[in-house]
């Protein structure tokens, strides 16, 4: 099977498993407190849907079921060789292979022109205060983690986005810095045609022009 036909919550459902057999409610705390939330989009229904389908494709095999107390009854899954095999295989793929991923940022940053320069100015000043909470939160969890005396190799992906959302906030401040001091000149033409389509849905004042 190729490596492609598995997704990112593939991906780390495969990788999960690999450290040993577990449930995909197990699975999905633990995705959490490892702060993998910030790494791939999981959410209960998805990760359930991925592990069927790992299930039907013969990547991972049931072990097993338990119940306790009044739980449903809970299905435990194992990593099949064919299934390490795939995750080496996409694993090899993903760090060799930049892809293009399109972010909607990077399409706001070359279209906020369309914008008032004060409008997207503090648009991205909030964006820097947002951005700000969550290297604080992730901070926070490098400092846990090397409190545990977790090898940086099991947290690598949070250690990397943590310092590119600290890139991120360094590239937005100084480009805030440069459009303040005029550096960065805003287009009159846009802010002049804002102004226009602004006065034109302006409720229409008889006295205004004295008649």
């Amino acid at each position: 099977m190729r490596g492609d036909a598995v997704n990112p919550l593939g991906v780390s459902v495969l990788a999960l498993l690999s450290e040993g057999a577990m449930h995909p409610y197990e699975m999905y705390q633990l995705l959490l407190e490892r702060k993998e939330d910030r790494i791939v989009k999981v959410r209960p229904g998805s990760l359930y849907h991925a592990v069927a389908r790992l299930h039907g494709q013969e990547l991972i095999a049931e072990v097993g079921t338990d119940r306790g107390g009044n739980r449903p009854e809970r299905t435990t899954y194992e990593i099949t060789p064919a299934g390490r095999r795939v995750l080496v295989d996409r694993l090899a793929e993903i760090l060799r292979s930049p892809v293009r991923e399109y972010p909607q940022f990077t399409l706001g940053l070359s279209e906020m022109h369309n914008l008032p320069a004060s409008e997207a100015i503090a648009l991205l000043r909030a964006r820097i205060e947002d951005l700000a909470r969550e290297i604080e939160e992730l901070s926070g969890f490098q400092l846990l983690a090397r409190e545990r005396k977790s090898s940086e190799i099991y947290w690598a992906g949070i250690d990397y986005t943590y310092h590119m959302l600290a890139a991120e906030v360094k590239w937005l401040t100084s480009y805030i810095d440069r459009l303040d001091s005029g550096e960065l000149e805003w287009p009159h033409a846009i802010s002049a045609q804002h102004a226009t389509l602004t006065d034109r849905h302006r409720p229409h004042d008889p006295h205004a022009s004295g008649h």
